[in-house]
C-alpha cells in the first residue's frame, strides 16, 4: 500500500476511528521517526498550528508540558 493509499484510507474513517488511529499508531510513529533529529524540527510547527488551530491559548499548555517534563519520584 503506497502513503496515498494510505492516507486516502484514513481520511474514510469515520471521526471516532480517526481519534483512535491517531492515539493508537502515533507514540509508535513518533518513536520511530525520532531517529531523525532533523524530523522534530519538521513536525513541531504542525503541532503548534494543530494546537493553534484548535483555540487553545499555547500559554494553557504550559502548565501540562511542565508537569510532565518532571520526573516521578
Amino acid at each position: 500500500m503506497t502513503q496515498q493509499e494510505l492516507s486516502d484510507a484514513v481520511m474514510t474513517l469515520s471521526l471516532e476511528d480517526k481519534k483512535k488511529f491517531i492515539i493508537t499508531t502515533l507514540p509508535d510513529l513518533a518513536k520511530d521517526a525520532m531517529e531523525d533529529p532533523a524530523f522534530l524540527l519538521e513536525l513541531l510547527p504542525i503541532m503548534l498550528g494543530i494546537v493553534k488551530d484548535s483555540g487553545l491559548d499555547l500559554a494553557q499548555l504550559m502548565p501540562l508540558l511542565g508537569g510532565m517534563s518532571q520526573k516521578p519520584v
